[in-house]
């Protein structure tokens, strides 16, 4: 089923946004492509929610991103699908920001940002301390990581300019990691991990993206403590030299 944009008061069909004098053999193959990959639009658009542009404005970027990517792909090259538009879709919502402007913080983040405040005074009043991140997440119903977000919302902001000695100013160098090899190192390890079998995909799974201990694990897939042991610094191997190549 076609995915459904908002664009221009109206709803608009992805396929629709692109190139449409493409031949109909090639516009059958973008539409395919585009439709199944929408997940790495996701994966992009997640990376940037909270920090000043509303995430459908970032998601739709993406997608016009995904749509140019599946254009232009030329799988001759050798080069799998998605190492070729990641880039291309930040490259689209890096755009948006900025011709945004100032960073501006959505009015849904503000008000989600003011219930986690509220909940956490509450929390202070009930425990008489600062409540740890995990049990305000809980409370509040979502994870750690959109908890800490939701408590940044209202930070001050760092400014971009210091004045130095001389009473002049320079740009303020701060070091940040950059999204895109975060992304693109994420997907390269699903895109491993789907290559496994189940019951290897299971136990790294159950280790790293679950927390499990190794007895645990074993008990879950019927190994022992030391054939999960000895399986596990196996497969670490494989992937360390997949990944590095």
């Amino acid at each position: 089923m076609p995915f459904e944009l908002a664009a221009a008061g109206r709803k608009t069909s992805i396929t629709d946004i692109g190139d449409n004098t493409l031949p109909g053999d090639r516009r059958t193959a973008r539409n395919r492509i585009v439709e199944e990959n929408l997940n790495l639009v996701y994966t992009c658009a997640n990376r940037f929610r909270g920090r000043g542009a509303e995430y459908d404005d970032m998601f739709q970027a993406g997608c016009i991103g995904l749509i140019k990517a599946a254009e232009r792909f030329d799988s001759a090259r050798g080069f799998a699908f998605s190492t070729y538009a990641v880039p291309v879709i930040l490259g689209e919502i890096r755009m948006l920001f900025r011709e945004g402007g100032a960073v501006k913080i959505g009015r849904t983040l503000r008000e989600q940002a003011r219930e986690a405040l509220r909940v956490r005074d509450e929390l202070a009043e009930e425990r008489g301390e600062e409540p740890p991140l995990h049990i305000l997440a809980e409370r509040l119903g979502i994870d750690c990581a959109q908890t800490a977000e939701l408590l940044g919302v209202f930070s001050p902001t760092v400014p971009l300019y210091q004045t130095d000695a001389d009473g002049e100013e320079r740009v303020l160098e701060i070091a940040v990691s950059a999204p895109d090899e975060k992304i693109t190192d994420s997907i390269a390890l699903h895109q491993e991990l789907d290559g496994f079998c189940e019951r290897d995909r299971s136990l790294l799974i159950l280790r790293y993206y679950k927390g499990f201990t190794q007895s645990r694990t074993a008990e879950l897939l019927g190994m022992t403590q030391v054939q999960v042991s000895r399986r596990e610094k196996t497969l670490l191997m494989v992937l360390r030299g997949k990944l590095t190549a």
